[in-house]
């Protein structure tokens, strides 16, 4: 059931409400806790119990045996990533762009997402739709448009006897640019710097070659040391981090030591640079499913040649890196990376990642870790006193059948973001 925005009767903004005879899925906890009771008012929980809790004038909501957990959180998306080509999505008008985002919210909370950081297009005007209920979504963590210098990762120029700076111009805004081409210390300070006064939570950066980019070899750097300790300087002045897309053991190493905080995908890791993440209580967020995805329909929805050839210099490694950076020591957030079409996909990250890690371990990478690493420790990832409440309710029991949360939400049967039901109906359970 899609809620109605505009209407604000108790059942579609539930304030004050007892969730009882469930069975509560605690990340920390490897087994279900049977006969817990949880308070959910004004958006927050207020109380878990083993104990029989007293909520005078709370509606009492009956699981009858189906699991309570917390929201899932997925901390690489693009949600303004509505195909796979994106230089061509650079080109797309700004109205287009915007409203294919919308689909690709909701999808994502109704598979039960509640929490999804950004990275790379995705800025605060569309964080505040979602807040005010504008869009339907999850919430959002935003980068702003990601770094790239110039022939890197975010650069989509095509190769040519020119360079077509009118894709990145500082003038105009293309919604669909989900990075930005900056080179130099001084120039990337200063675009940092603008991220954050347009609402970036985070910044992210390229720091090697990458799949989707048409003129960068996989093994290539990114920016120089120099250039990277200028943007994590910036953030650590602003509170906040960086997140850098790196593959190979190189690249990896450089970023760490400059003071890069999340390595997302990692797919060339060794052990080497695992245990430097490990020593740098650096996190990894690996995003298997991406490369499944694109090496199987990337090219039928309009992947370039040159980027399909790059697939498999990454995608047979990723299982390998996760079992060495789990067995370093690293802490593995949740990530998927999708593009276009494949978002549909994104739950299916969780299967992939089940030949190598445990299904508590997976868990927690989407719930106790991922609010780690958004630095929601106490708010996020756990049903606990003063937490948000995001919860879903599942039909089964994940710790023991990941495939509760596969597919579109099948069978997720309520989605309740901050306090409001956003999928599924409470009376009907």
């Amino acid at each position: 059931m899609l809620v109605n925005y505009s209407d604000h009767t108790p059942d579609f903004r539930l304030t004050h409400c007892l969730f009882i005879n469930g069975r509560l899925l605690d990340p920390l906890v490897p087994e279900l806790l049977e006969g817990v009771q949880v308070l959910v008012r004004d958006g927050v929980v207020r109380e878990v119990s083993e104990h029989a809790i007293d909520a005078p004038g709370a509606r009492v909501v009956n699981l009858r045996g189906r699991t309570l957990m917390p929201g899932l959180i997925d901390l690489h998306v693009h949600v303004m990533a509505s195909q796979l080509n994106l230089s061509g999505l650079v080109r797309q008008p700004n109205v287009f762009v915007t409203l294919r985002a919308i689909p690709i919210l909701r999808g994502m909370l109704r598979r039960g997402f509640t929490t999804v950081r950004d990275a790379g297009g995705a800025g605060l005007p569309l964080k505040q739709a979602v807040e005010s209920g504008l869009a339907q979504g999850p919430r959002l963590f935003v980068s702003g448009r990601a770094m790239s210098q110039t022939g890197g990762h975010g650069d989509m120029n095509p190769q040519s006897d020119f360079n077509g700076d009118q894709l990145h111009c500082a003038c105009c805004v293309r919604a669909g640019a989900i990075s930005r081409v900056v080179d130099g210390v001084d120039a990337l300070r200063r675009a940092v710097r603008e991220e954050f006064q347009m609402g970036a939570d985070q910044i992210k950066i390229m720091a090697s070659g990458g799949v989707a980019s048409p003129t960068d070899p996989i093994g290539a750097f990114g920016y120089s040391e120099d250039e990277i300790r200028a943007v994590t300087e910036e953030a650590r002045g602003r509170g906040t981090y960086v997140m850098a897309h790196a593959y190979t053991a190189a690249a990896i190493e450089r970023a760490v030591r400059c003071g890069v905080r999340t390595i997302e995908h990692a797919n060339l890791c060794d052990a080497a640079a695992a245990a430097l993440m490990a020593a740098h209580q650096a996190f990894a967020v690996p995003t298997l499913v991406t490369y499944e995805a694109l090496a199987t329909e990337g090219a039928r929805y309009g992947l370039s040649p040159e980027s399909v050839a790059k697939i498999a210099e990454v995608k047979d490694a990723g299982l390998h890196a996760l079992e060495t950076l789990r067995n370093a020591g690293v802490k593995i957030g949740f990530g998927t990376d999708l593009l276009g079409e494949s978002h549909r996909l994104q739950s299916e990250e969780f299967r992939i990642r089940a030949q190598v890690l445990s299904i508590p371990e997976i868990i927690a990478s989407a719930t106790t870790t991922a609010a780690e690493v958004l630095r929601q420790q106490g708010k996020l990832g756990r049903l606990q006193a003063d937490a948000i409440a995001d919860l879903l309710i599942v039909d089964g029991n994940p710790l023991a059948d990941l495939a509760c949360l596969a597919g579109q939400g099948e069978r997720i049967a309520v989605v309740m973001k901050a306090g409001r039901v956003e999928f599924g109906d409470l009376g009907t359970l």
